[in-house]
């Protein structure tokens, strides 16, 4: 599937994968995100920490009507107010895809699967 934008010059189909890696790829980035973990969830009780080229295995991108939505499963650092890292993603995820794709994005879901200690 894929999502279609109409421009003055034509029409442009974005492949929701390709707009999964960009989200991943600007939420990984805030502070406090450890990395992203599988929307496939847990296995044996463990969240895996996703690498950069699966992104777009952490982010479900869904349309409905005229409406793009995303929901995206993350790990967070022990010791960080959980609440102020989901709105940060939010807005960074937001920002990202409006200016690096030109989609803007109804809702951005955070689903915390984990809390991980690092060692510094």
């Amino acid at each position: 599937m894929s999502i279609e934008l109409q421009t003055k010059y034509g029409q442009i189909d974005i492949s929701m994968d390709v707009i999964a890696t960009v989200a991943g790829g600007a939420a990984v980035d805030c502070y406090g995100i450890v990395g992203m973990a599988s929307k496939k969830q847990f296995k044996d009780g463990i969240a895996e920490i996703l690498r950069r080229e699966n992104f777009a295995k952490g982010v479900i991108v869904r349309q409905e009507n005229e409406e793009v939505h995303i929901d995206m499963f993350i790990i967070v650092s022990y010791g960080t107010k959980i609440s102020e890292i989901a709105h940060n993603v939010q807005s960074k995820v937001k920002y990202t895809l409006d200016q690096t794709v030109g989609l803007a994005v109804d809702s951005v879901n955070i689903y915390v699967q984990g809390v991980r200690v690092t060692n510094a």
